[in-house]
């Protein structure tokens, strides 16, 4: 995968003068090679100080937590990776993968941004990488696909489809890259069947903390695989992913139930878990037309071919939403894979997307999820919500696979996710105080947070506690591989 690039004193662009290296005194990049500095190895790709679209890397989708990295490392082979992380190591630099996805092919360089919500990509002053300099499908082939981690789930998807084969989970916006929806577990509507994302890992490659490169799958070095699916960043950095395919459906019959009763909702939804008759099962809590209470809606998915329909009647049959409130909507696999396209493109035109978003997102036991649902809606407004939406819909424990995604131990469970938009002006302090009185709540139900989500003041024994079990586990990867812990630290998982 490498190349041919420019010499160690080009790798560095700074303000005006060529960079060499690091000045272990100083703690700072130096223009010049002399005593004290220690210079960075050849690469293919470059390392960039200033400039080149620098500023994107201070702060994430969230705009909530900003932090200048010291350097951007845009990565021209595998190679890159390990020589960049092995100096960071060395000199004790953190460093961190930051996905610059999003819809680039409609909107340039604007499009990109790392997805995490509060910080969890930023390096906190140390070395970014782009995962865009890692953005290769390298086949795709019946029943699998291998990507380098910077592609997107989009980019995939498209691959795949001309191949009649397509991801068997999806997150609902894909434009995120692959390694950083596996670096903390992907979740789609599709986790009733097949898992999260990481449940379709066949093998990863992986950088550790050290430098080096490890090919990691369920039958070889399986702790460094486990470790790193749903792992938060921690005990390395995913390059590369064997992904299995499903055959591409061609059609997408959309059924959209609303209902006024939590408990209908409740029920209609552990349902349709239960027998399994749709393809894709998810939910939202939405405002009533008058604004004057909360209501909830299934969407649920089956697929077909074209030319035959479904049966409809027999996939409503023993459902119970409001009088008059199921619409059923027809498409195409891709339309409904990439709907939420439409809805991205009008909060960027309404000037929300480049907003402080707080999102919350937790995953609750079937035994206490209505009772954190009426809290949290008596607790919520619309203007939480913004222009966003709160998802709100049941998993089966067993079909999940991957160790570290943390879950509540009841076979069936429910995962909230408050996807806020708040308008200009929002108190958004006051909304991540709302969201850490939620997080206590939810704990103190059974419940366990998702990795992407913004709860401020997280400390190692709220870790500890989120992990339970696991805990011991999460700290022998992180000394076995990142002894140095450089990696990924806005996570804030105190493991080492």
């Amino acid at each position: 995968m490498s190349r041919s690039g420019p010499s160690r004193r080009a790798l560095i662009a700074g303000a005006g003068a060529a960079v060499v290296g690091w000045n272990t005194a100083a703690r700072a990049w130096a223009a010049e090679p002399g005593a004290g500095v220690a210079e960075l190895p050849a690469l293919d790709g470059a390392v960039t100080l200033a400039g080149d679209g620098l500023e994107r890397f201070a702060c994430d989708f969230g705009h909530l937590v900003t932090a200048a990295p010291r350097a951007v490392l845009r990565p021209g082979s595998v190679r890159d990776v390990q020589r960049v992380v092995a100096f960071a190591a060395r000199h004790r630099i953190p460093v961190a993968v930051n996905g610059q996805s999003g819809d680039a092919a409609t909107l340039g360089q604007a499009g990109l941004e790392s997805h995490s919500s509060y910080g969890q990509a930023n390096p906190r002053g140390g070395i970014a990488i782009d995962a865009r300099g890692l953005g290769r499908i390298v086949s795709v082939r019946p029943g699998v696909a291998v990507v380098e981690a910077g592609v997107t789930w989009a980019q995939l998807a498209d691959a795949g489809l001309a191949k009649g084969w397509v991801p068997p989970v999806l997150t609902d916006y894909l434009h995120l890259s692959v390694g950083g929806t596996l670096s903390v577990g992907g979740i789609g509507g599709a986790v009733q069947h097949h898992g999260l994302q990481t449940d379709t890992v066949r093998e990863v490659e992986v950088v550790t903390g050290s430098g080096e490169l490890v090919t990691a799958s369920r039958e070889r070095e399986r702790e460094l695989f486990e470790a790193v699916l749903a792992g938060g960043g921690q005990a390395g950095i995913i390059v590369r992913a064997t992904l299995s395919l499903v055959p591409a459906p061609e059609r997408a019959t959309v059924f959209t139930l609303a209902y006024d009763d939590l408990d209908a909702y409740l029920a209609d939804q552990r349902t349709v878990l239960a027998d399994g008759r749709f393809d894709l099962q998810v939910g939202n809590v939405v405002r009533s037309a008058d604004g004057a209470r909360w209501r909830y809606t299934a969407e649920l998915v089956a697929y077909g071919r074209a030319g035959a329909p479904v049966d409809r009647e027999r996939l409503l049959a023993g459902l119970s939403p409001a009088a008059g409130e199921t619409s059923v909507v027809e498409q195409s696999w891709r339309e409904y894979a990439f709907r939420v396209d439409a809805f991205a493109g009008y909060l960027r035109a309404a000037g929300f997307w480049g907003l402080p978003k707080p999102w919350l997102s937790l995953f609750l036991p079937a035994s206490t999820a209505g009772v954190f649902m009426r809290e949290a809606a008596a607790d919520l407004t619309a203007a939480d919500l913004g222009a966003g939406l709160l998802l709100f819909y049941p998993y089966a424990r067993e079909r999940v696979r991957t160790p570290l995604a943390v879950l509540p131990q009841e076979p069936v469970g429910w995962h909230f996710d408050l996807l806020a938009f708040p308008a200009p002006g929002a108190d958004v302090a006051g909304m991540l105080e709302r969201n850490r009185r939620l997080y206590e709540r939810a704990v103190a139900l059974g419940g366990k947070r998702y990795l992407i989500g913004a709860v401020p003041g997280m400390t190692g024994g709220d870790w500890a506690r989120h992990y339970g079990a696991l805990w011991e586990r999460v700290r022998r990867a992180k000394r076995r591989f990142d002894p140095a812990g450089v990696l990924t630290p806005g996570q804030g998982i105190h493991a080492s």
